[in-house]
């Protein structure tokens, strides 16, 4: 069976959604021109997203292809354990795919086609800059390859971003879907399909621009990290370097210890401080300090409200990976 025609879908969709976000919708004629992106966007991107199957292995999923020569960006859990894949196109042609590197911290990875190209591919766009609300086009082969139809369209907009480097929409996904291609409206791939959320529409996504930070890791075959479905324990999610102490009646999460060298110890906060603000985000318990460092990143800098000895104090702190401060524990032992 054949998908629903692009323009149908987008319609569909689009009647269901609120009329706010980035381009509220306020007329026929704005459903229009958004049903024309959606459309020239499809036409557009089809052909570059593919599906990857290892027989040796027993998985598939998806990618989408994102250079002449035949590189193609993926979810690693796709190609775990896996070699080779066979690539296959939605005009049913086949080619041969050879796996890269993976960081399954992020869940990305990389193949590239053995054959000599060219191969059709699409522009890599931004995945940070995005916003709640922004429209967004997933695109994969959903329930496996079949050369009977195209990769069915999916269409709907940003939820919210984080943790780290992971964004959520409401594009409706199923198995297959993973790994494959998250556009803007300007055609560009802007994440990868990771994990599908139970009630298929509040999916994860991998952001574009983790790849870009780890782009020549993968291209030289490392593979990294592992793939946790808890945000707290992801080893590259962003981190103070505080243990939290508990006093009943306290309203703030306690500083009970400070990790040596960490973002915290860096920026000057001493056990006992009790920690009453995030870049000006209200503080009423330790999760609530953890809720909103993990939607951020490493590098980021955080303004931290303090309140020491009955003193108010703000202190700067730029947030390191958790797995470096593991590190450190381990060489100071």
């Amino acid at each position: 069976m054949r998908a629903l025609p692009i323009l149908s879908v987008a319609l569909i969709f689009t009647l269901q959604l609120p009329l706010m976000g980035r381009e509220p919708l306020r007329s026929v004629a704005d459903l229009e021109k958004l049903e024309s992106k959606v459309e020239a966007v499809a036409v557009k991107v089809q052909p570059s997203t593919v599906a990857l199957v290892s027989e040796k292995v027993g998985s598939s999923g998806s990618g989408v292809i994102v250079s002449k020569d035949g590189l193609i960006l993926t979810a690693a859990h796709v190609v775990q354990g896996a070699e080779e894949l066979t690539v296959n196109f939605p005009n049913g042609s086949k080619a041969t795919g050879k796996v890269l590197g993976a960081n399954y911290s992020k869940d990305i990875g990389m193949v590239k086609i053995e054959e000599k190209g060219p191969w059709p591919f699409v522009d890599l766009g931004k995945s940070n800059s995005l916003e709640a609300g922004d429209w967004v086009i997933a695109m994969g082969h959903s329930a496996g390859f079949d050369k009977f139809r195209t990769p069915p369209v999916r269409f709907g907009r940003v939820v919210s971003k984080g943790p780290g480097n992971f964004l959520t929409t409401d594009c409706r996904l199923i198995g297959g879907d993973s790994g494959g291609p998250l556009f803007d409206l300007d055609g560009k791939v802007i994440g990868i399909n990771s994990s599908i959320g139970e009630d298929l529409k509040n999916n994860n996504h991998a952001g574009i621009d983790g790849f870009q930070e780890d782009w020549d890791r993968l291209i030289a075959g490392e593979s990294w990290g592992r793939l946790e479905m808890n945000p707290f324990v992801n080893p590259e999610r962003p981190a103070l370097g505080i243990d939290y102490g508990r006093r009943r009646g306290v309203v703030g999460a306690l500083v009970e210890s400070v990790v040596p060298g960490s973002p915290a110890a860096q920026a000057g906060l001493h056990s006992w401080d009790l920690i009453t603000s995030i870049d000006g985000d209200e503080v009423r318990s330790p999760q609530d300090v953890e809720q909103n460092i993990v939607k951020r990143r490493a590098g980021d800098e955080v303004t931290i409200g303090v309140l020491r000895d009955d003193q108010k104090m703000e202190f700067k702190a730029t947030l390191a990976k958790l797995e470096s401060l593991q590190q450190t524990n381990e060489d100071e032992r």
